[in-house]
Formats: C-alpha cells, structure tokens, sequence
C-alpha cells in the first residue's frame, strides 16, 4: 500500500500544473488542427457521394497510415519535452522512495497523458465529422467506396478491404489506438533515458530520430528513394513491417493473412521489450544519476 500511495503521488507531482502549461495547450490545439486538415480527405467523399460514416471511421482513417501517425508523434515530442519533470524536490522524493517506484510513475504518466491525448484526437475527429456519423458498429457506405474504387489509396485515406473484411469498426479503432500508445510509451522512454543521459537537446534529438527512421523505413519512401516499382518493393515491404518502430505503429501494416507481417499482437510484444529495455537503461541511468543536477532548468 505505501508503495502505491508513493507512486500516486509521483503521478500527481508530475500532473501538477499540466492544463495550463503552454506548451500543453498549444500541442492539443496544433492536434485539433491536425484533426482537421486529415479528416477533411474522407469528408470530401461524403460530401461528394451524400453518404454516411461510421463515429469512429474518421479516427481510423486519420490514423490509421505512416505520415499521419509520424505527424502524431512530433506533436508527442513536444507533450513530453519536460520529461522527466525534474526540480528541486525530485532528489527529496527519489530519497523518499524506491527509484523503481519513481521510474514506474513515469510509466503511469506518459500511458494516462497518452490516453488523454489519443481520447482527445478520437473526440475531435467524430466531432469535426458528426453531420456525417452515425454509431452503428458496421463499416459505412462511404468506407466501401474508399476501398474498393481506389480512391483511399489516390487521397491517402487508409481504408482497404482487408481492414474491412477482418474486423469492425470499433475493434479496428481500438487496435489503433493501443498501438499508437505501444508507440508512443516507447518514445517518450527514449526520450526520458536521454533527458537524464544527456540532457534536453538529446532527448529531443532520439525523439526526433525515432520517428524519421521510421519515416525513412516507410516503403513508399524507400521506393522513390531506390527508384524501384512497387512489385519489386515486396521483401523490402517484408522487412521493413518487423523492422521500423513506425510501422509497427501503423494498422494497416500488419498481417490481415494477405502478406508476410508482424500481426497486431506481435507488434505489442516487439513494443513491450523494446520498453522493458528502456526502462532497464533508464533505471540504470537513474541509479548514478548526480542528484545536484536536478535544477529544474
């Protein structure tokens, strides 16, 4: 119990001052804006054909492909620019607690902001498109054109018929965002074992690598780069699903029983060691990290 009651109060140590923070505020407001340009692909079509959306097809389909999850995860470097949030009472609560307690409520609090902000973006993409909504758990009029005429793949929109064919809207929207949060609890890890490495420029730096070697392992991105046609770009497709954190991150790069990739679940797995191992090097940071330094700058 003491234990727990330690942690919670690391937690909330860490949520004090969060929704008046500025940098808070304005990453939620450019990720309203993000909402806004990516939803408005989908929303043109049913506009266009006067056809009705499932309440979560806008979320998947703003998040559901690489560049839009890597636009994410900038906006997600920039939430979690502080941490760990380190000040002069930081050493009082290490010496008052475990530093694996400490380092567990880190965890706690880079998953809830992360819930927080992947909830927020799925309030405002049904928002933006409630005119067009309805909440039925079945794939709409509207996804059926996207995939099977082509479009989704000639505006970007990642609606495909093997998404739709294996699973529902909101089993699809629920898997989305547990990969997007895999994702971002490994990011914001990365972050964290720089920051207390290395300083902040670090930290922002392995931030900003581990997104664009996922951008750069995109196999559309290695296609024009190598000038190669998409039916010779299969084992690189192959390799690049197990190997970039991003695709990983990205739905409709997995295994639907069509292609030789990572399933959703094995993607969790790679995401959890992956987290293990960062919280094994920052645990080990921690542990000869000069508490002088801790000033709050």
């Amino acid at each position: 119990m003491e234990g727990a009651r330690q942690v919670t109060a690391a937690v909330r140590w860490n949520f004090l001052g969060f929704f008046k923070n500025p940098r808070v505020i304005i990453t939620f407001l450019f990720s309203f804006i993000l909402c806004f340009f990516l939803s408005d692909r989908a929303m043109m079509v049913a506009d266009y054909y006067d056809s009705s959306m499932q309440a979560l097809e806008p979320f998947i389909w703003t998040f559901g492909d690489a560049d839009s999850i890597l636009l994410c995860s900038l906006l997600l470097i920039l939430l979690f620019l502080d941490l760990p949030k380190l000040s002069p009472f930081t050493p009082y609560m290490l010496l008052r607690m475990k530093k694996s307690r400490w380092l567990l409520a880190q965890f706690f609090y880079i998953f809830l902001v992360t819930v927080l902000y992947m909830t927020y973006v799925l309030l405002v993409t049904g928002i933006l498109c409630m005119q067009k909504t309805y909440p039925g758990n079945i794939w709409s009029k509207t996804a059926a054109l996207l995939a099977y005429s082509g479009m989704g793949r000639d505006l970007s929109v990642p609606s495909t018929v093997k998404v739709m064919e294996s699973t529902t809207p909101v089993s699809c929207s629920f898997q989305i965002m547990v990969l997007l949060i895999c994702y971002a609890l490994t990011l914001s890890f990365l972050m964290l074992l720089f920051q207390m490495k290395s300083g902040r420029k670090a930290a922002i730096g392995a931030g900003l690598f581990y997104s664009l070697f996922g951008f750069l392992l995109n196999p559309d991105i290695l296609a024009k780069i190598l000038r190669k046609e998409e039916y010779e770009m299969f084992l690189v497709r192959r390799i690049t699903g197990w190997v970039s954190p991003l695709n990983h991150a990205t739905y409709g790069m997995h295994d639907f029983g069509y292609d030789v990739l990572p399933s959703i679940g094995q993607s969790c797995m790679i995401f959890l060691v992956l987290l293990l191992f960062l919280s094994f090097l920052s645990f080990y940071t921690l542990k000869k990290y000069n508490f002088s330094s801790f000033t709050g700058d």
